[in-house]
């Protein structure tokens, strides 16, 4: 895993501005401390970070190859699952390979196929070709959106990286936000629109999109979508399907030249995975596989069973290490920690988040680093395969809005009268726009067509936000984490899979779980879902309420945003949060830490607002 960006200038030699591209580049310097590189063409720079995973001495980028009177560029962040299928497809067509690294695979793979070569890789990436005679920018990012990828067309010409700091440092684009980014900030955050980078001229790859850049114009292609088709499986071959795909893709994951561990929440996702990692190992003669899981000082002691979370994870935890023969190590958060963390969880973001769930797997990730490079983590089951209560619940389900954020009064009720007039309708457009562009067969039934829908909103919103919190705050570590769940060949399975095969037995996630009950401890696969794990501690609505008070008691940005009365009822009467924010943890606390965050961004980036 690595940090990338390119500029391409349309009048600038750029080999006279090294000390801009020098600055992007310490910009990235957290996602790739092992090494750093800087390729320059007259007009066009890339810059490469790199966290050394595979092939340390032959992986190193920027990369060129030089073939049919072309010499090719490329800067790659990511792992390619199919390494060595396409390698070998490459060798039968006379390629050459100095080393055994992806970065290699996937700049020949560009050589032979062009654009097309986004077909054909399995992985998690963004990375960029530069063809140095045609002088043409190739970019490109993974189906699923696992690793970010930002760009802005500005007057001076292209710039594109892996985080927006990377942006903003090379003094093209400016920090300002506009109404719609306001809208973006206040009533659908921490998500944020597909492709929508929130600061004015800032934008995003979609997942399962690229784009090519030539005299001047940019042209952008999806190769990857959502796409309708029938199901012709019987749940029997469901089953073995979903344990084959879901087997391969966590043994193809485990590839790595630098130690790797497993995320253990004592769920059912991270269990699937550590429990097949653990065979792998036992298979071929490894060590024992190495989990770690995350727990707050006193959270046993103020832990209270909700319809989200119904259960303290510690005694599955303890269950499934024994079970799958794993070296544990918990890692136990403070209150205060975690509050403070609300600020570098933002520096990691470039934008307010998931509050504590952002800063916890900050400094969860953090403690992990200091013993390993890759984790494996259980992410997006759920989206996939109907783990959330939204799915089942047939209220819910059908209501006409995003159903992790049902209700906008909240948010409204911190704001001050006026702003942001069409926050609701903006909202509501968004959640249009996606359930309309849902595919869907004309013999789908009013529930199966629903189901696509929801699956849609999953995929395009909920699903992007936790990606993008996994791959910033590990990454603000040097730390790299895999999510097998998002291998796209599960993912476009799952999309097709009939309701009554996905929900077997009348449970979230059934089919999964049916498909690993005879792997799996009992108690671990019919285990009602669990959220990521937050702090209950009373202590932390304490601080974060304090820090709050600060704010409003100062003249800043935020605050002429703000109504000082209705954050203050948030204060007084935590109570009263009858719906969270957003998602199933975002409550008072966490609503209180979503302005901290707010402020602290503010100040951080020097943000203008531009109404």
């Amino acid at each position: 895993m690595c940090g990338i960006a390119g500029v391409v200038s349309k009048n600038k030699d750029l080999s006279e501005n090294i000390k801009m591209l020098s600055d992007m580049s310490k910009t990235l310097s957290r996602r790739g401390p092992d090494e750093n590189g800087i390729f320059i063409d007259h007009n066009t720079a890339l810059i490469h970070r790199r966290l050394v995973v595979i092939d340390k001495k032959n992986g190193k980028q920027p990369m060129i190859c030089g073939m049919n009177r072309e010499k090719y560029v490329i800067v790659y962040n990511g792992e390619l699952y199919n390494t060595e299928e396409l390698r070998n497809e490459l060798k039968r067509r006379g390629y050459k390979f100095k080393g055994h690294s992806d970065t290699e695979v996937v700049l020949k793979m560009y050589i032979e196929y062009g654009e097309k070569c986004a077909e054909r890789l399995n992985g998690i990436f963004a990375f960029s070709v530069y063809e140095m005679k045609s002088k043409k920018i190739f970019i490109c990012r993974d189906r699923i959106g696992v690793k970010p990828l930002f760009y802005s067309k500005t007057k001076y010409g292209i710039i594109f990286a892996s985080e927006i700091k990377t942006i903003l440092k090379s003094g093209w684009v400016k920090p300002i936000v506009d109404e719609e980014g306001l809208y973006e900030i206040f009533f659908l955050g921490p998500a944020r629109t597909a492709g929508n980078g929130v600061f004015k001229n800032i934008e995003e790859l979609l997942p399962g999109e690229y784009a090519v850049y030539k005299n001047g114009h940019l042209t952008k292609s999806r190769y990857f979508k959502l796409e309708a088709k029938e199901f012709t499986d019987t749940p029997e071959e469901a089953i073995e399907n979903v344990r084959y795909l879901l087997t391969d893709a966590v043994e193809k994951q485990l590839a790595s030249d630098v130690p790797l561990c497993f995320f253990l929440s004592g769920g059912l996702d991270s269990s699937i995975i550590t429990k097949t990692a653990s065979r792998y190992y036992k298979k071929h003669g490894m060590d024992n596989a190495v989990t770690y899981s995350v727990e707050y000082k006193d959270n046993l002691k103020f832990f209270e069973k909700s319809l989200f979370q119904p259960t303290a994870d510690r005694e599955y935890i303890k269950m499934m290490s024994q079970n799958a023969d794993t070296t544990h190590r918990e890692i136990i958060l403070d209150n205060n920690d975690l509050a403070e963390a609300l600020y570098p969880a933002v520096e990691a973001r470039d934008l307010a988040g998931y509050v504590d769930v952002d800063s916890s797997l900050l400094l969860f990730c953090k403690e992990i680093k200091k013993d390993y490079t890759v984790a494996l983590s259980g992410e997006c089951a759920d989206e996939l395969f109907g783990g959330y209560p939204w799915y089942h619940n047939q209220e819910i389900l059908f209501e006409d809005n995003f159903p992790w954020s049902r209700s906008q009064e909240i948010r409204r009720s911190i704001l001050k009268k006026g702003i942001l007039p069409k926050g609701e309708e903006y909202v509501h457009q968004k959640y249009l726009d996606t359930v309309n562009a849902a595919d869907k067969l004309s013999t789908d039934s009013e529930l199966s067509a629903r189901m696509r829908e929801m699956f849609s909103l999953n995929f395009y919103w909920f699903m992007q936000c936790l990606l993008d919190r996994k791959d910033r705050c590990s990454m603000f570590s040097g730390l790299e984490v895999r999510v097998p769940f998002c291998d796209y060949r599960l993912v476009e399975y799952a999309y097709n899979m009939p309701w009554e095969i996905k929900a077997y037995n009348g449970r979230e996630k059934g089919i999964v779980r049916k498909a690993f009950e005879d792997i799996l401890p009992y108690d671990i696969v019919w285990r009602k879902k669990s959220p990521y794990p937050k702090t209950h501690n009373p202590e932390y609505m304490r601080i974060c309420s304090k820090k709050v008070k600060e704010i409003l008691n100062n003249k800043t940005a935020l605050n002429e945003l703000l109504s000082k009365k209705g954050v203050e009822s948030i204060i007084n009467h935590p109570e009263s949060i009858s719906s969270p924010w957003y998602g199933q943890l975002m409550k008072a606390p966490q609503i209180l830490a979503y302005i901290i965050q707010l402020d602290y961004w503010f100040k951080k980036y020097k943000v203008d607002i531009e109404l």
